[in-house]
């Protein structure tokens, strides 16, 4: 869901949330890609549960299709490049008003490609969905959960996070950020405490500390993905408003690391690389001291926008003084929270050898290309 103003059938998109439907866009392009090609994938099946009427106006007035339009276009393509493999759409919305027009918009149906819509709770119609689930059927799910505000029912999500398929949940930290002190009524006091499964007594002392409130989000992902025998990855990022506000973080969710790494991968190439949409007004560029001993020539790094300049530093300070092949750098990067280990291998590796004076040999006779970091990431 993507706007306050929630009543309207077409209702304002701002840049960030447009940015989010870029985001999602372009990842189910890519997903729906890779596991047509996966021959024990027999269904690709996205569900968005709080789909809205699927068009938007910007700030500009222009009109603006969301994510239901999006995914159904590029899934209806792909039905058609890979047939006989199967796609099935859901989408819903409780406003009827929103379904009628988005059903107005969607592509239509064919033999390998079915949309389905419903008016109901998206919790219960999570819930009905993941009573079905069965991994073995070969249907690989890519679950949207974006809620208006900061309420998740993790009972409706449970299923998808424990089965053969991936996540998205939109987690509405500004909510909780302004609201959880305020919180007096039953309802209010019930929906962060069901939200962050903690008594309210324990949410109140967070106030504003949003990296508190998106740990606790990770730490109960982590804590309902109950299949402890295989790796489990997360990863999160935040969207800024124009006010350079923390809206939300876009939080994906998968047992597969391929998933994980084409997720980093694409969202940092929608934020134009970096890791979120917040304006750093070129602070990034700027020189801090280093009192680490390390000689690192450092630049100012925010936590909430990482730079491709901050992969490399991440790198230098990590093998100074190694010799290592590149697989190794890329292995580590592919299970780093943040940092993507693809998409942007040139310009990493451009930087460690300009900025750090780090040296790139290419393999030969089928030794592997490798790179020399100097000890104190200085160049002579």
């Amino acid at each position: 869901m993507s706007s306050a103003n929630n009543d309207e059938i077409i209702s304002n998109a701002s840049p960030h949330t447009i940015k989010k439907f870029d985001l999602i866009e372009k990842y189910v392009e890519a997903w729906s890609q890779i596991l047509a090609l996966n021959k024990s994938c027999k269904c690709l099946i996205f569900i968005d549960c709080m789909s809205n009427s699927g068009e938007y106006y910007d700030d500009d007035g222009n009109p603006v299709f969301g994510t239901p339009i999006r995914v159904a276009k590029i899934l209806r393509k792909a039905a058609g490049q890979y047939y006989p493999k199967k796609f099935l759409l859901y989408f819903n919305d409780r406003d009827e008003r929103k379904i009628a027009h988005l059903k107005g918009l969607l592509p239509g149906d064919t033999t390998n490609f079915k949309i389905i819509t419903r008016t109901e709770d998206a919790n219960d119609l999570l819930k009905r969905i993941g009573s079905r689930l069965d991994s073995s059927l070969g249907y690989h799910y890519l679950l949207v959960y974006d809620p208006y505000d900061a309420r998740i029912d993790w009972p409706a999500i449970l299923p998808f996070l424990n089965n053969w398929g991936e996540v998205i949940i939109n987690h509405m930290v500004s909510d909780s950020i302004r609201a959880v002190k305020q919180a007096k009524t039953d309802a209010a006091i019930g929906k962060y405490e069901g939200t962050y499964l903690s008594h309210i007594e324990d949410l109140i002392p967070l106030g504003s500390d949003k990296k508190a409130l998106e740990e606790r989000i990770e730490q109960i992902i982590y804590m309902l993905h109950r299949r402890k025998q295989n790796d489990y990855y997360v990863a999160a990022f935040p969207f800024f408003n124009v006010n350079n506000a923390i809206v939300y973080n876009l939080i994906h969710c998968t047992g597969h690391i391929q998933g994980f790494k084409l997720y980093k991968k694409t969202a940092w190439q929608v934020f134009g690389g970096k890791s979120s949409t917040k304006n750093t007004h070129g602070r990034e560029n700027q020189y801090v001291m280093d009192f680490s001993g390390t000689g690192v020539p450092a630049t100012s790094t925010d936590e909430y926008c990482y730079y491709v300049k901050d992969i490399a530093e991440y790198l230098q300070k990590a093998f100074a003084g190694q010799t290592v092949s590149l697989d190794e750098i890329w292995a580590v990067l592919d299970e780093h929270p943040i940092f993507p280990s693809e998409g942007f291998r040139k310009e990493i590796k451009q930087i460690l050898t300009t900025y750090y004076g780090a040296s790139e040999a290419r393999g030969r006779n089928g030794q592997k290309s490798t790179i020399t970091f100097l000890d104190r990431g200085c160049k002579s």
